[in-house]
């Protein structure tokens, strides 16, 4: 795993920084017009929540955006955190240049 330079910006400011503050948007009926709890959508908004299918579908259709992109800054954001923020335990591989490396001689047993 390469460590990335930049952590990648969470969903919710993307959402707070282009669409709620632009758009001058309270954020109670906002959660209502998605059908979302207020509490869940402030959590998206501060990054403490995520982004589901339902919501990214929701945010799509509210805002003429597709849900895939709002998936795949959660995704992308997840995944550097999880690479680069949580400790790992190191995997050793089993497939590397088209080859298959037995398991026995890769690992040892635990």
């Amino acid at each position: 795993m390469k460590m990335k330079k930049r952590k990648p910006v969470h969903p919710g400011v993307i959402l707070e920084e282009h669409y709620i503050k632009p758009l001058n948007l309270n954020l109670q009926e906002l959660a209502h017009h998605l059908g979302v709890a207020r509490n869940t959508l402030f959590k998206i908004r501060t990054g403490r929540a995520g982004i589901t299918p339902t919501i990214a579908i929701a945010l799509a259709e509210a805002f003429d955006t597709t849900p895939q992109l709002w998936l795949n800054l959660q995704q992308k954001y997840d995944l550097w955190v999880e690479e680069n923020e949580k400790p790992h335990h190191h995997i050793a591989p089993i497939f590397r240049e088209g080859m298959h490396i037995p398991l026995y001689a890769s690992s040892s047993v635990r």
